[in-house]
């Protein structure tokens, strides 16, 4: 009831519902309705909504045949990567902060929110250009990111460090880079028996079935499991006995992404939040700000016009879940502070929260519309 109600106002002030997600979340949590205490109770729930988003971006998504969309979104990450590190030094220099706590930071302007990013892909019509693959691919860049990531803060907790663990990410990445280049060739993939074709249930079963089973399988190689969902939903749009799932599973899909917002929501704490305000608005803007400006750079130079690599920018402003999920093994695993850990938690969730707000007055003040980008893919 409650997120229905900020979604009717966030509609007539013509706001994305992602806000009104984040916003029920705050409101349900454990500072103001307290109906949630633990946010952890819908944490796990919400998480499959990434992956069925992400499933549905790979069903949508063609493959891109040009090698430019391939090679611009590693030059595109490469360069964002260099950015990151060397702004987190400037800001470790300025705090005093350990190198840990620097290379954390790095991690955090790393990460971008690929449940904020696609959503504004779709609700600008770019999701289908050259522009819009090349952020997507970057998006999944980052995910391929995620394992070495965080096998470096396992290392610093004392783990054994595993070079494989680092490899072997790179290695499937490789395997799944050529077995996306052979399916490309096929307008469909076609089963020779019809016992699916008939039965709409299985089918429905099915899809979630292979969608999370991939999710599962890309976490167990330690990669993250948006990226295995998004190699299903390649593979599943490819197939067409389940051409017509999309629109079977889109309720699914709306549900379980509303309650990973509603999850983040959750997690904001109000206290900590009132107490060091000035701390929180000034990191969320400097991440708004930097992440813009980093972002638009390289967009910049892979040669993209100004006023599209500054849209580019402004979808790429925010840091994302992943950048929460650093934030927490770090913390659990004693390599911040409770007070870092705090901080970079409530900058985290209003840079989300605020993305969607810079997004459109970015897009606004730029004059950007959906057909700026002609290039298709």
């Amino acid at each position: 009831m409650t997120t229905l109600g900020m979604m009717f106002l966030l509609k007539k002030l013509k706001q994305p519902y992602l806000i009104a997600y984040l916003i029920a979340g705050i409101l349900l949590g454990p500072y103001a309705l307290k109906l949630f205490t633990r946010p952890e109770e819908i944490e796990m729930v919400g998480e499959i909504g990434i992956l069925l988003l992400m499933f549905f971006v790979g069903m949508e998504i063609n493959i891109p045949n040009k090698k430019s969309l391939i090679i611009k979104p590693l030059l595109a990450q490469g360069i964002k990567i260099l950015l990151s590190l060397l702004f987190a030094y400037f800001i470790g220099r300025l705090l005093e902060l350990d190198y840990k706590s620097i290379v954390l930071i790095a991690m955090l302007f790393t990460f971008n929110s690929t449940a904020v990013v696609v959503e504004f892909l779709k609700k600008h019509g770019t999701i289908h250009t050259a522009f819009g693959i090349v952020i997507l691919n970057i998006l999944l860049l980052q995910d391929l990111l995620l394992a070495p990531a965080l096998t470096i803060l396992k290392f610093w907790n004392g783990e054994d460090f595993s070079l494989l663990n680092l490899i072997f990410p790179l290695a499937i990445c490789l395997a799944i880079f050529f077995i996306f280049r052979k399916i490309r060739h096929f307008r469909e993939i076609r089963f020779s028996s019809s016992f699916l074709e008939n039965d709409h249930d299985l089918q429905v079963f099915s899809g979630l079935f292979i969608c999370l089973g991939f999710g599962l399988l890309a976490e167990v190689m330690g990669m993250s499991a948006a990226l295995g969902s998004f190699m299903a939903g390649v593979l599943v749009g490819k197939m067409k006995v389940f051409h017509w799932l999309e629109h079977s599973l889109l309720p699914f899909k709306i549900f379980f992404v509303s309650l990973f917002f509603v999850s983040i929501g959750l997690r904001m704490d109000i206290p900590y939040l009132l107490s060091n305000y000035k701390l929180i608005i000034l990191g969320t803007l400097v991440v708004l700000v930097s992440n813009s400006i980093m972002s638009a750079i390289f967009f910049r130079a892979l040669n993209f016009k100004w006023k599209d690599s500054l849209y580019g920018g402004a979808l790429l402003s925010q840091t994302g879940e992943f950048g929460i999920l650093a934030l927490s093994i770090a913390y659990k695993t004693n390599i911040v502070e409770y007070e870092l850990y705090k901080a970079g938690l409530g900058i985290t969730c209003l840079s989300l929260l605020f993305s969607t707000l810079w997004i459109n007055l970015g897009t606004t003040f730029k004059g950007h519309k959906k057909n700026s980008i002609k290039d298709k893919a």
